[in-house]
């Protein structure tokens, strides 16, 4: 059993929208933002994660595509240790450390955007 951290955010059909307008230059730096977003998240997690075996902290992964970032661990036990059980305490990794990083995650989107708007000459 793995884990993985799924957030909702409103507004990415208009992401998307505004996205697909970008030359690819502009669409390949947003990409590399949004991949850098997500390895420090990782690295944050792996920092934040408890190390028992160092098995759990080698299972935190990214992967981005189509825009989309996953990140999560492949451990059997990493939602034991991210949410807790009745016998043991939660130890929290990947919510703080995603957590820590929105801001930057709004930041990009919102850049992304406006520079969309501004080629498309919608400013």
């Amino acid at each position: 059993m793995s884990i993985e951290v799924k957030i909702a955010i409103e507004g990415v059909e208009e992401f998307k929208t505004a996205i697909e307008r970008l030359d690819s230059a502009m669409q390949r730096h947003v990409h590399r933002q949004l991949t850098n977003w997500a390895t420090d998240i990782e690295a944050l997690a792996k920092q934040l994660a408890p190390v028992k075996t160092g098995h759990l902290r080698s299972s935190i992964y990214t992967k981005v595509h189509e825009w989309i970032a996953e990140i999560g661990a492949e451990a059997t036990y990493a939602s034991f240790i991210e949410f807790g059980t009745r016998y043991m305490k939660a130890r929290p990794y990947l919510f703080p450390a995603i957590h820590e990083h929105l801001p930057r995650l709004e930041q990009i989107i919102c850049e992304a955007i406006d520079a969309a708007k501004a080629e498309a000459g919608l400013t």
